[in-house]
């Protein structure tokens, strides 16, 4: 009998043997990749609807400039993103009138160079501070208002409002925004050149004008006596004519 159950065990451990080795090994899941950096191309062309602020982004370089700042330092930035409906929307012509230096200028506007959540909004101090320049010159205005949770943008030339969140990891916010952002900067008349002033006359100069006109008075004083003379003289020769005639 023990005989007969060691049998059976070992005819049983074989049969499980050979069982498993033939079953087909089970693949294992490759291990999470460190994430890649961040590109904010990337994320708006996941977005879709941004192909015009991608060529701005890209045709400027400022693409470029964004991802650096955002792999290479812990400075964070905002974003705001114009569909491409707000870039149709524009006058006509009013992008190609731009100087290259004028669209690095426009692209920068767009962008914070820190991160603000929706959230920080609410609280956030006004103007705004962009990658274009300074705003407390007037010329780059960034202004923010909040109404619940609807965000409000004023440059002093557009009025817009905040319609999505596209992206958001703590260092990078992209919000898409429903116009263009266009700087108070490039719609300034330039103030007029000041009128010339005229120079004033040298003492010399005016002296020796009034020596003229003193001049000019003596020599009109000398004609009216040389002609106060020939009258008297034309005068005393047609008396003496007219007593010779009658004697």
């Amino acid at each position: 009998m023990k005989f007969f159950l060691a049998a059976l065990l070992f005819f049983h451990g074989i049969v499980l043997t050979m069982a498993q080795a033939q079953a087909p090994a089970k693949a294992q899941a490759p291990a999470p990749g460190p994430a890649g950096p961040t590109n904010v191309t990337a994320i708006l062309s996941k977005a879709g609807q941004f192909t015009m602020f991608i060529r701005l982004l890209q045709s400027t370089q400022e693409a470029d400039q964004i991802n650096n700042q955002l792999n290479n330092s812990n400075s964070g930035l905002t974003i705001f993103a114009p569909p491409d409906n707000s870039f149709s929307n524009l006058k006509s012509g009013l992008l190609n009138s731009l100087s290259d230096q004028q669209k690095v200028q426009l692209v920068q506007f767009h962008v914070l160079p820190n991160y603000i959540s929706q959230s920080e909004f609410q609280t956030a101090s006004n103007p705004l501070r962009t990658q274009a320049g300074n705003s407390n010159d007037g010329e780059y205005p960034l202004n923010i208002t909040t109404s619940g949770n609807q965000v409000n943008i004023t440059t002093g030339v557009v009025n817009t409002t905040v319609s999505n969140s596209l992206y958001s990891d703590g260092q990078l916010a992209v919000y898409q925004v429903d116009q263009v952002l266009l700087p108070l900067a490039f719609f300034r008349t330039p103030a007029p050149a000041p009128a010339p002033v005229a120079a004033k006359p040298k003492k010399g100069a005016k002296e020796a004008d009034t020596s003229d006109d003193d001049n000019t008075d003596d020599s009109s004083g000398a004609i009216e006596l040389v002609n106060f003379g020939l009258s008297k003289v034309v005068f005393a020769a047609s008396l003496v004519a007219s007593i010779y005639m009658v004697l």
